[in-house]
């Protein structure tokens, strides 16, 4: 893929960076990629791309949490809900610089439901 213009390397990266926006806004986590993968899916196929997988991961990422927020009742859903939330910080991390190399990164244990 070394035909990836840097722009779009950078709007690949934004769609896995602006999951981080969790932290600010309710549902941000959801909202960041859906919005990039909205408005650049037409024009830069990376992109598109990029913000399918962003998303797919965070949609993961959420059921994982609620269930871990479930089980919390019987008390194993802090340790899990403490392993989904370091495990989706390092891997939007990863995500965000593969990303912004031109390399189309693919989250492991994610859930493929918006093809």
């Amino acid at each position: 893929m070394n035909d990836i213009s840097q722009d779009e390397k950078t709007w690949g990266m934004l769609a896995h960076l602006s999951s981080l926006s969790g932290f600010i806004i309710p549902f941000g986590s959801l909202l960041g990629p859906l919005i990039v993968w909205l408005v650049k899916r037409d024009t830069m196929p990376f992109v598109a791309d990029q913000g399918k997988e962003a998303l797919n991961f965070n949609i993961t990422v959420c059921i994982a949490a609620i269930v871990s927020g479930i089980l919390t009742l019987v008390l194993i859903g802090f340790l899990l809900l403490a392993v989904v939330v370091v495990g989706w910080l390092v891997l939007t991390i990863m995500a965000t610089i593969e990303s912004n190399k031109g390399v189309a990164y693919r989250y492991p244990f994610t859930l493929r439901l918006i093809n």
